[in-house]
C-alpha cells in the first residue's frame, strides 16, 4: 500500500484553498458585479449566498476528499461507483480552465512591465486591443503570435510545473505560504493609495450605500450565488482534491469557514479599493460612477490603465496592482492543474514525475499553441463561458445529485461531524438542495441567453458559440467515456497518509 502525502501543517492547507479562491475573478469579477448591480444591493444576497451555497458547498467537497482520499474520479468512484464519470468531467474542466487562465496571467505579467513607464498613452484601449492583443478580426483564424504574449505564457507554465514538481509540501503548500502573504500586503498597499484619492468616499457610498428597490430583482441573486460559486473553486474538483491530502482527523466545518470568510473579505477588499478608484474617475470626468465603465476584462486591462494615467504615483500603483493579480493568478491556477495530475495518479497509479510529462506538459503546450495567437482572446472567451458558464455549475451540481440519489449525505455528515467545531445535519441537506435548485436555474438562464445570441446579424451562426459547445461536448464526453472505460477497473488499494504536523 502506498503512502499518500499529506499537508505539513493545517495553515499550510488553509492558505492552499484560500489561495485557489482568491484568483483573478476576485480583483475584478466581485467589484464588476457589485457596480453592475447596483453597488450595496449587491452585498446582501452576496453574503446569503455566502451562508447558504458557499460553506454547505465547500464543506461537501472537503468531506468527500477527506473520507474517500483521491483525486475526483478515485473520490467519485468510492462515493458510488456510476458516479466516476463526474470526476472525469471535473478533470477535463479543471483542464481547459488552466489553459487559458494561464494567458490572463501572462497578460497581467506584461502589465506590470508596461506599467512601469504607463506604456499605454492616452488610449488604454486601443493599446490593449491592437498593439498587444493584435486581435484579429475571424475568430477561428490561427497565427500571429504575440512574442511578448507568448514569452510571458511559457514563463508562468514553467513556474507552475515547477511548483507542482514540488509536490503538495515543498510546491502547493510553500508556494502559497509565500504568495498569499505578498499577495495581501501588495493589494493592501493598493487599497491605502486609493483610499487617499479625491472622490474616494463618493466611490465607498455607492459600494455600500444598498438600492433597496432592486434587492427583488431575480438576476442579482443569481449573480450573487454564480460569483460565490465560482470564486471559491467549487466544482472543478480542486477542493476535494486538497481534501483528500488532510489527516483523517483534520478539522473540516472551522476550515471551510475560515476559507469562506477569508475569501469574502478579500473580495470586500477589492471592492473598495476598485470603487474607490471608481470615486476618482467620477471626481474627474464629471461622469456619474454608474456611467464610468463597463465590467469585464476590460476593468483591468484599459479601465485600470487609464486611471493609472491620471494618478499621482500612477505606475507604482499599476505595478503592485498587475503583480497582485499575477500572484493571486499562480496561486488558483495550480489549483486547477493539481486536478488532472491528482486524478491520474489516484485512479492509474502514476508516478508524479510521469503524470507531469504526459498531462501537465501537454497541457501548457496546448495553452501555449491557441490562446497567444491573434484570436487567442476570442477563444479565451469562447472556452472562458464553456466552462464558468455549464462547466463548473453543471459539475456542482452533478456533485449534489450523486451525493443526494446515492443516500451517501447522512454518511457524509457523520464524517464532517467526527471532527468538525460545529455539527451540520438537515439546515445542511436543505442548504445543498436550495443551492442545486439554483445552479439549474443558472444554466437554464445561460441556455436561453445563449439562445438569443445564437445568429449574427448575417443570419450565421456565430463561430464561437460553436467552440463553446466543442468545449463543453468533449468535457462531458470525457466523463463519459472515462466513466465506461475504468468501470471495470479496480481503485488501486486506499492510500495510508503521512503523518502531518498541527492539523488537529
Amino acid at each position: 500500500m502506498r503512502t499518500r502525502e499529506t499537508w505539513g501543517t493545517r495553515a499550510g492547507f488553509i492558505m492552499a484553498a484560500a489561495g485557489s479562491a482568491i484568483g483573478l475573478g476576485n480583483i475584478w469579477r466581485f467589484p464588476g458585479e457589485a457596480y453592475q448591480f447596483g453597488g450595496g444591493a449587491f452585498l446582501l444576497p452576496y453574503l446569503v449566498a455566502i451562508l447558504t451555497a458557499g460553506l454547505p458547498l465547500l464543506l461537501l467537497e472537503y468531506t468527500i476528499g477527506r473520507r474517500h482520499r483521491g483525486g475526483p474520479p478515485a473520490a467519485f468512484r468510492r462515493l458510488a461507483g456510476p458516479a466516476e464519470g463526474i470526476g472525469w468531467w471535473q478533470t477535463a474542466v479543471a483542464f481547459f480552465l488552466a489553459t487559458f487562465y494561464a494567458v490572463i496571467i501572462a497578460w497581467a505579467l506584461n502589465y506590470a512591465w508596461f506599467s512601469a513607464s504607463l506604456a499605454w498613452g492616452e488610449d488604454a484601449a486601443a493599446f490593449f486591443g491592437e498593439d498587444f492583443l493584435g486581435v484579429s478580426e475571424d475568430p477561428l483564424r490561427f497565427g500571429h503570435y504575440r512574442p511578448g504574449i507568448l514569452a510571458a505564457l511559457v514563463a508562468v507554465w514553467a513556474l507552475v510545473l515547477l511548483i507542482m514538481s514540488g509536490g503538495i509540501r515543498r510546491g502547493v503548500e510553500l508556494a502559497n505560504k509565500i504568495c498569499i502573504p505578498l499577495l495581501v500586503v501588495l493589494f493592501g498597499a493598493i487599497v491605502v493609495r486609493a483610499l487617499t484619492l479625491d472622490g474616494a468616499a463618493a466611490g465607498l457610498d455607492a459600494f455600500f450605500t444598498p438600492q433597496w428597490g432592486r434587492i427583488g430583482e431575480v438576476e442579482i441573486w443569481l449573480a450573487a450565488y454564480g460569483q460565490v460559486f465560482f470564486s471559491l473553486s467549487i466544482g472543478m474538483g480542486t477542493m476535494i482534491t486538497y481534501a483528500s491530502y488532510l489527516r483523517r482527523g483534520a478539522e473540516l466545518s472551522n476550515t471551510a469557514l475560515t476559507v469562506g470568510l477569508s475569501n469574502a473579505s478579500f473580495e470586500l477588499l477589492a471592492g473598495i479599493g476598485v470603487f474607490a478608484v471608481l470615486g476618482f474617475m467620477s471626481a474627474r470626468s464629471g461622469t456619474a460612477i454608474g456611467d464610468l465603465v463597463e465590467v469585464g476584462g476590460g476593468v483591468a486591462f484599459v479601465t485600470f490603465p487609464t486611471v493609472l494615467a491620471q494618478m499621482p504615483g500612477g505606475a507604482l500603483v499599476g505595478v503592485l496592482f498587475f503583480s497582485s493579480l499575477v500572484i493571486a493568478g499562480i496561486t488558483s491556477i495550480v489549483s486547477m492543474v493539481i486536478v488532472p495530475l491528482a486524478s491520474v495518479e489516484d485512479r492509474l497509479g502514476w508516478s508524479r514525475r510521469r503524470t507531469l510529462a504526459l498531462i501537465g506538459v501537454p497541457m501548457a503546450l496546448f495553452s501555449i499553441l491557441v490562446y497567444p495567437a491573434a484570436n487567442g482572446s476570442h477563444m479565451l472567451d469562447a472556452v472562458d463561458f464553456a466552462v464558468s458558464g455549464y462547466g463548473l455549475i453543471l459539475c456542482g451540481l452533478a456533485t449534489i445529485v450523486a451525493a443526494f440519489t446515492a443516500g451517501r449525505l447522512p454518511a457524509l455528515a457523520a464524517e464532517a461531524n467526527r471532527t468538525s467545531v460545529f455539527r451540520i445535519g438537515r439546515a445542511w441537506y436543505a442548504c445543498l438542495a436550495l443551492t442545486g435548485a439554483v445552479l439549474a436555474w443558472t444554466v437554464a438562464a445561460n441556455l436561453l441567453d445563449q439562445g438569443r445570441n445564437l445568429y449574427g446579424e448575417d443570419g450565421e451562426l456565430d463561430p464561437l458559440i460553436l467552440v463553446n459547445w466543442v468545449v463543453g461536448g468533449v468535457s462531458i464526453a470525457f466523463g463519459a467515456v472515462m466513466g465506461f472505460v475504468m468501470r471495470r477497473r479496480p481503485l488501486p488499494a486506499e492510500p495510508r497518509g503521512e503523518p502531518a504536523l498541527d492539523l488537529d
